[in-house]
């Protein structure tokens, strides 16, 4: 009985398992054996000469045995509380480490959607950049378009001043011709209006 704590501190310490329940139910049958031998001990003391010194010794047996007993189920208090402790450590560090992947998780997709938020933003940016420049050549050429069509209107305007006198003379002068080809056209009319002359006499027989 003395050696079996020990053993089982030893065996504990070597493989760091132990079914408790087990364990328990051993002490409690070694509390009863504990007993039961101090029982007969004393009915054995009772028959000797020195019956105080025998019970004494057995007192101190019986002592000795259940200190050792309670030695062990400190032992297996500790382990089981240590045990739990350990469990619930390891529950803590799975979920802590549940938790890390999850937001470790978070932020590779923040980041991520970072990311494609900076391309779009990118893409928009070239995009809106293009269309403001085929917008901007657009314009410009409505631009240049007004002001080559401006130009030619003012040639044309320009033109049309820069001919006006000519065509003035060249009415004029169209003018003139045809009242002289009136005046020459009245002149032969009249002079066929004009009376005959006499006829001529007529020659001698």
């Amino acid at each position: 009985m003395l050696a079996a704590p020990s053993l089982w501190a030893q065996s504990l310490a070597a493989t760091g398992n132990a079914d408790f329940a087990v364990e328990r139910a051993r002490l409690t049958a070694e509390r009863a054996a504990v007993d039961k031998a101090f029982t007969d001990e004393r009915a054995v003391c009772f028959k000797k000469f020195s019956v105080e010194d025998c019970l004494a010794k057995s007192r101190q047996q019986r002592r000795t045995a259940l200190d050792n007993i309670k030695r062990q189920e400190a032992l297996i208090n500790d382990a089981e509380r240590k045990r739990r402790g350990g469990a619930a450590l390891d529950r803590l560090e799975e979920k802590d480490s549940a938790q890390r992947a999850q937001e470790a998780a978070t932020q590779r997709d923040k980041a991520a959607k970072a990311q494609q938020d900076r391309e779009q933003r990118s893409t928009d940016h070239t995009a809106g950049r293009a269309a403001t420049a085929a917008q901007e050549g657009a314009m410009q050429r409505q631009y240049d378009g007004k002001q080559r069509a401006h130009a030619e209107q003012l040639a044309k305007e320009a033109s049309r001043r820069a001919a006006a006198p000519a065509e003035v003379r060249r009415q004029e002068e169209k003018l003139k011709k045809a009242q002289a080809h009136r005046a020459d056209v009245e002149k032969k009319n009249a002079e066929r209006t004009k009376p005959r002359s006499a006829p001529l006499p007529a020659p001698p027989p």
